[in-house]
């Protein structure tokens, strides 16, 4: 999707458990009729290893003939995947991709040195109501690869390692995790998974990543003495060995972490690199038209922000 500007999150001074380095909880913002609840990037936190933007979208109902509409719009730097809870969404691209998404499968768009996308309710699901919910994630690409050319990628969610032991199922969506390791191509060491918790469960988070960090989708969690509802994402203490419990409804929890890089990056619109210069470039690609648009969805695109 494309960066829409919201309100920073908000990070409280206290996280309750010396375990947490950081607690951070979004602010929603209705995009016309859709909520958008920005967690990533904040002021106080701008990566999680190499995830660089975290949308909660939804839940939406909409009405028959009504959806959700993000025109094309470029990318540079980064890989982005669109996991769905709820609903589906057309993704099209300047690749000449036309891939449909599903609950529990992986989109995922490496856009290296440019590429255009776009993500619509398709034609089918406009002609009755429908309901949408979902994450939006992009993970940065390391310096060596910021100039790789783009790609796509599209995983059913039959195609994950999925775990199951008592009171915990998991769904690994990329990189690798507990003795698993998901068959998308990625670019530095990470995790990202799908885990659902009975009440009262308990879960340790992988051990073996440099920063960890988990969404809490649904229900709550424990860790030490301190409980987090939904809606909040916790970063934890670098080598320190976590393990989180369920609360009384269970819990939903989205796990993510990996490899720091060397090198910041910086983050403008849908652009993200190294090199503001290269930034700088990238603007004047997409004002001047030197970027190719999905050819089954190039009759309008989204402006840059300056020139809306």
């Amino acid at each position: 999707m494309s960066w829409n500007e919201a309100s920073d999150p908000v990070c409280p001074a206290s996280q309750g458990s010396d375990a947490i380095e950081q607690l951070i909880v979004p602010r929603a913002r209705d995009l016309g009729g859709f909520s958008v609840r920005r967690v990533l990037p904040s002021a106080k936190r701008r990566m999680l290893g190499p995830f660089i933007f975290f949308d909660h979208m939804g839940p939406t109902d909409f009405e028959p003939g009504r959806g959700i509409d993000v025109r094309p719009h470029p990318h540079i730097g980064i890989a982005t995947v669109t996991y769905l809870l709820e609903g589906e969404l057309q993704h099209r691209d300047s690749l000449g991709t036309d891939q449909m998404i599903y609950p529990g499968a992986v989109n995922w768009m490496i856009a290296g040195r440019g590429i255009t996308h776009s993500e619509r309710t398709s034609a089918q699901t406009r002609r009755a109501a429908s309901r949408l919910s979902g994450i939006q994630t992009w993970v940065a690409l390391p310096k060596a690869h910021e100039e790789t050319a783009p790609a796509f990628e599209h995983h059913p969610k039959e195609a994950l390692p999925f775990l199951e032991s008592e009171g915990v199922t998991l769904r690994l969506i990329l990189g690798r995790a507990y003795g698993e390791t998901a068959p998308v191509k990625t670019f530095s060491d990470l995790f990202y998974a799908d885990a659902v918790l009975q009440a009262g469960v308990k879960l340790a988070l992988p051990d073996d990543h440099e920063e960890r960090g988990l969404y809490v989708l649904e229900g709550s969690i424990a860790v030490g003495d301190a409980s987090h509802a939904a809606e909040r994402m916790l970063v934890f203490t670098s080598g320190r060995q976590v393990t989180v419990e369920a609360g009384p409804a269970g819990a939903r929890l989205l796990l993510l972490g990996g490899k720091t890089f060397a090198e910041p990056r910086y983050i403008w619109w849908n652009f993200v690199s190294s090199s503001k210069e290269h930034i700088e470039v990238a603007k004047q690609d997409w004002r001047q038209g030197r970027f190719a648009l999905p050819p089954n969805d190039d009759r309008e695109f989204t402006p840059l922000p300056q020139d809306a």
